[in-house]
């Protein structure tokens, strides 16, 4: 659907000429006071009744095209209300509904505290994310609520702003992405969608780092993306987070030389040393912070040269992976481990793991048929003092014939390493046979587990994979 009335805003360009030629062919004059400067439209209204203009609606790529329409039979209030049909699962039109809503001119929307709408669902429903600032370009000013409850009722909701003194040239005034409940797909209205100054929006809380004092080990060449939030107290009493974008901060880095911010909110490593990351949000100090360890230049790990046909990979740069579920599953509440294949450096992706007693990399769907295999490869590096008690094991996991876990048919198996079998920051490669794990079966492997019982807290992973 096609928005019309699109508003351009046009500068006098023969006035500014004019007054160049005029001050570069006599003396220089300073700029009045009096002179006004082009300002952008404050309209605080996205749809009320219908389009304020300038409005356009662009579907996301892969959702259904015709999620949106114009609904005058259903409304909160006036003659019409947004409606919003989420498609079924395997729906051929697209598997979810989302779009964006901007005015490409840009509005000044430094004098509201909130985006603010009525809502309501043909049953009880939970919208992903649904906010503000999304633009298809930067999204520099991106706001985000996650899982927002709709019932059948009509029920005001209000997106807070986090500093509305930015959003002076704002282009993305609504978006959302939905999908399917529970496979099925249903209907929600949005009416009285506008921009307000409620004056009631307080005790601003931003964080980073969802508020810890996050403290990693990395190295030089290494960029790190910082997340933020904006939570504050509404009249209703409520507290209300919202995903914030990092322009929204200012940081700082107490060694410039190890890491430095960028206002996208990415710290780059620049040096050897250790630095850490705080952050202000107007004015308010943000709870949370990231003390960069770098450890210098990185020295990545030996490039495979094995033949790819004869190599079944689950995480290496230099081969074609299978499909992988997760590198760390989180086991709850016994497992401590943090991190995974979130580390790349100068384009060299690594998996990192710290706080380390055991971790799992599971590749269940589809499991991996290694019969014909004869080796697991993984090259590990140590990022810590290696003690006489240490050690690293590695076990394998296989769903058995019916390639499902828990069935009665699977097996597994376990290799160790002890601590004379390893060394201190610097890349070791095992090869290990796959009749050491003395498995039943693998033509169903779904499971790589390395395990310390934290006698070792911190490794770096790569080039994991089966080959004969």
């Amino acid at each position: 659907m096609k928005i019309i009335n699109r508003k351009f805003i046009h500068s006098n360009i023969t006035f500014l000429l004019g007054l160049i030629f005029i001050t570069t062919v006599s003396c220089e004059r300073e700029l009045s006071d009096d002179v006004e400067f082009a300002t952008f439209p404050s309209t605080a209204e996205v749809f009320i009744d219908g389009f304020s203009g300038g409005l356009e609606y662009l579907p996301f790529g892969g959702s259904k095209l015709n999620a949106f329409t114009v609904d005058a039979d259903t409304k909160y209030e006036g003659s019409a209300s947004m409606r919003f049909d989420v498609p079924n699962v395997g729906d051929p039109d697209g598997a979810f509904a989302g779009a964006i809503f901007p005015d490409n001119g840009g509005r000044d929307l430094s004098g509201y505290d909130a985006l603010t709408f009525w809502a309501k669902a043909s049953q009880a429903g939970t919208i992903n994310e649904i906010g503000f600032g999304q633009d298809f370009g930067e999204n520099r000013y991106l706001v985000t609520l996650p899982n927002l409850l709709l019932s059948t009722n009509w029920k005001k909701y209000t997106i807070p702003i986090p500093d509305a003194s930015k959003l002076t040239i704002e282009k993305g005034l609504f978006w959302y992405a939905e999908g399917p409940e529970d496979g099925k797909g249903y209907t929600f209205w949005v009416d009285e969608l506008k921009f307000e100054k409620l004056g009631t929006i307080a005790q601003p809380q931003p964080a980073i780092f969802n508020g810890l004092d996050d403290v990693q080990q990395t190295f030089t060449g290494n960029n790190i993306t910082i997340n933020g939030t904006q939570t504050f107290n509404l009249e209703s009493g409520i507290n209300q987070t919202v995903i914030a974008a990092p322009s929204y901060f200012t940081f700082s880095s107490t060694d410039v030389d190890v890491a430095r911010v960028s206002e996208l909110g990415i710290v780059s490593i620049i040096g050897t040393g250790t630095a850490k990351i705080t952050a202000t949000l107007a004015g308010v100090k943000a709870k949370g912070s990231l003390t960069i360890e770098s450890l210098g230049n990185f020295s990545g790990a030996p490039t495979p040269t094995r033949d790819p046909s004869n190599v079944i990979s689950i995480f290496s740069d230099a081969y074609t992976n299978v499909p992988v579920d997760f590198y760390n599953g989180f086991f709850a509440p016994f497992q401590t481990t943090l991190g995974g294949a979130d580390l790349s450096i100068n384009g060299d992706n690594i998996i990192q793991y710290t706080e380390l007693n055991f971790v799992a990399t599971e590749f269940k769907n589809p499991t991996v048929n290694a019969s014909e295999m004869t080796h697991i490869h993984v090259d590990i590096q140590i990022q810590e003092a290696i003690d006489s008690g240490d050690f690293i094991t590695i076990e394998l996991g296989d769903f058995g014939s019916n390639g499902a876990f828990g069935g009665g048919d699977d097996s597994s198996g376990r290799v160790t390493f002890a601590s004379t079998d390893l060394t201190s920051n610097q890349w070791i490669s095992l090869d290990i046979p796959l009749a050491d794990f003395g498995l039943t079966n693998k033509s169903n492997l779904a499971q790589i587990f390395f395990i310390s019982d934290a006698t070792i807290s911190s490794i770096l992973v790569d080039n994991m994979y089966f080959y004969k």
